[in-house]
């Protein structure tokens, strides 16, 4: 089978999307075209070239986090005049249950991680940004180096960590 990450477009056989979670299975059949045509973020899906059936999807937007919500060895460097430090977020990860365990969900994560360092090295950015929905997606994210930040229960990799890695 054919696979490839592109950008979200009408061709995208969407319709028959099944993650196991109603919020993020109406997003992308219902929203996410309309919140990528708003400028509101990107969506990204893997697809079957043969057919452009969605695999699986993440989206990206900018977003910013408050200064004291980063560990003191995070923003001990930092200027203090900056309340808000510049991130990307990575709002939206899913993977059809049908193509689960074949690793496309990392595989859809390094792709952003990729895009956020490109990203990176145009526009201001300190960190990626994810808002896990259970136990099992912090997991995920763990495994992968993200942070907690507790105050707010997202979790966060330093751009300075995903270039390390990549």
């Amino acid at each position: 089978m054919s696979i490839s990450i592109e950008i979200l477009t009408n061709s995208h056989i969407k319709d028959v999307f099944n993650s196991g979670s109603d919020l993020l299975d109406n997003y992308i059949k219902r929203q996410a075209k309309q919140d990528v045509r708003r400028k509101l973020s990107a969506c990204y899906v893997l697809t079957q070239n043969d057919t452009k059936q969605v695999l699986g999807y993440y989206t990206l937007s900018s977003y910013s986090i408050p200064r004291n919500n980063f560990p003191k060895t995070i923003i001990s460097s930092l200027p203090k005049s900056y309340d808000e430090l510049p991130t990307v977020l990575l709002g939206r990860l899913a993977v059809d249950k049908q193509f689960k365990g074949n690793g496309y969900g990392e595989l859809l994560l390094l792709d952003a991680l990729n895009r956020s360092v490109a990203m990176s090295e145009h526009l201001g950015i300190l960190a990626v940004i994810v808002d896990p929905l259970n136990t099992s997606v912090v997991e995920f994210y763990t495994r992968y180096g993200f942070i907690l930040i507790p105050a707010t229960q997202k979790m966060f990799l330093p751009i300075k960590t995903i270039k390390d890695i990549l």
